[in-house]
């Protein structure tokens, strides 16, 4: 095991994230333009909280995954922040643009003028405390707070369990990340690299766009996509098929699930056979130090059974609980 994979699950580590794309929306419009397109319910968003979100096109087949929070600006305007995954800021802004119609709303890209990290561990609260000198709240999933480190570097610090294990995301300006860095590594946290965290998602079974998800994938099949979808909210795009699955069919043509396998990791890509037939397809895949060779995949229906064996590219491998 390496130091920071250790230090993530028995203590705290902390990845540099700041190649996610960050947009902020404001205007009074912002919160229902964004229900209008996305699966989770923002227009019911509290200042202070935060979800997780899909935007889809018309058949719910996924084109961003999302995690969206009320904030307020440093101005004291209320914004909407859309974080979705590394190098598609622009295409998330022009993909909402072309939506934008007659609403109140300004769309900004704050990708390059905002450091993030991820403090994950189950101490990453007790180092989050030691280094801001006061006691950190717990918050729930997705939920906010601003803070300072120091003098002036203010963070906004949101909760999200994203490896497996107690996490938090914060996010300030660019010139003041190197000493919340210092301060939380002085603290405890042990830094973290891209490899580790990687092993670390795909043990927790966090679906990712384009390794998990492409634009070609229905939004009900990806993983845990229940807690990302608003059964209640008003219609938005993409709403009808996903009804739809829910009401006819009772449950999705495909499920995402973890395989345990016998030998080498297989490849993304690599199909799995049962019986000789194709039943789905690995998407992720590493050595983990905890549950040694493991992948994610969707399996079909009917396949998807914890303990069910299939073929990953002339290797054994177990299927286990489904990602949902």
């Amino acid at each position: 095991m390496t130091p920071d994979y250790t230090a993530a699950t028995t203590s705290a580590a902390l990845f540099d994230t700041s190649a996610a794309a960050k947009l902020v929306l404001t205007g009074p419009d912002a919160p229902m333009f964004l229900g209008n397109l996305s699966t989770n319910d923002t227009k019911a968003l509290a200042l202070g909280g935060g979800c997780e979100a899909y935007f889809c096109d018309s058949r719910a087949k996924v084109k961003f995954q999302a995690w969206i929070y009320h904030v307020r600006l440093s101005d004291n305007r209320h914004a909407m922040w859309v974080e979705t995954t590394p190098g598609r800021n622009t295409d998330l802004v022009q993909y909402l643009d072309r939506y934008l119609i007659s609403e109140q709303v300004e769309i900004t890209d704050r990708t390059a003028d905002l450091a993030q990290f991820h403090l994950a561990g189950p101490k990453a609260s007790e180092v989050l405390a030691t280094a801001l000198g006061e006691p950190v709240p717990e918050l729930p999933p997705f939920a906010h707070m601003e803070r300072t480190f120091g003098r002036d570097a203010t963070c906004s610090i949101r909760r999200r369990d994203q490896l497996g294990v107690p996490g938090f995301d914060l996010v300030c300006r660019t010139d003041v990340a190197d000493g919340v860095k210092r301060m939380l590594t002085a603290a405890g946290a042990v830094v973290g690299t891209a490899e580790s965290f990687e092993v670390l998602r795909i043990e927790a079974g966090t679906p990712l766009f384009g390794n998990d998800i492409d634009d070609n994938r229905f939004v009900m099949e990806v993983g845990f996509a229940a807690r990302a979808v608003s059964y209640s909210k008003g219609c938005y795009l993409g709403q009808e098929p996903i009804v739809m699955a829910r009401d006819r069919a009772g449950h999705v043509n495909r499920v995402f699930v973890r395989l345990n396998v016998q030998g080498e990791p297989p490849a993304p890509g690599t199909k799995l056979l049962r019986d000789g037939a194709e039943v789905g397809v690995v998407t992720s895949s590493c050595h983990s130090p905890r549950f040694g060779p493991i992948a994610l995949a969707y399996l079909k229906w009917k396949h998807h059974e914890p303990g069910t064996k299939v073929d990953a590219g002339g290797q054994a491998a177990d299927v286990g609980a489904p990602l949902a």
